[in-house]
């Protein structure tokens, strides 16, 4: 089985993967990662002992990318 993360290891994984693109980029925050969740962007992929949710690296990865990509999108209309 691959490793999972918590919703606190999730944003601090997101996090990194912002700042190797942008130095200035805002950190991903452990209610982002809820949010991720609640809008159907990142799935659950099991629960930890105390049944909190745990995600995969791979599902972290494409919620922060598309993440990233549509606020690149909505800077650039602007």
């Amino acid at each position: 089985m691959s490793q999972l993360y918590n919703g606190a290891q999730a944003a601090e994984l997101a996090t990194g993967w912002r700042r190797t693109i942008s130095a200035t980029s805002a950190a991903v925050t452990r209610s982002a990662i809820c949010k991720w969740r609640s809008r159907g962007h990142l799935p659950v992929a099991g629960l930890d002992d105390h049944g909190r949710p745990l995600y995969a690296l791979a599902d972290l990865a494409r919620a922060e990318k598309a993440t990233r990509d549509r606020a690149l999108r909505l800077a650039r209309a602007e």
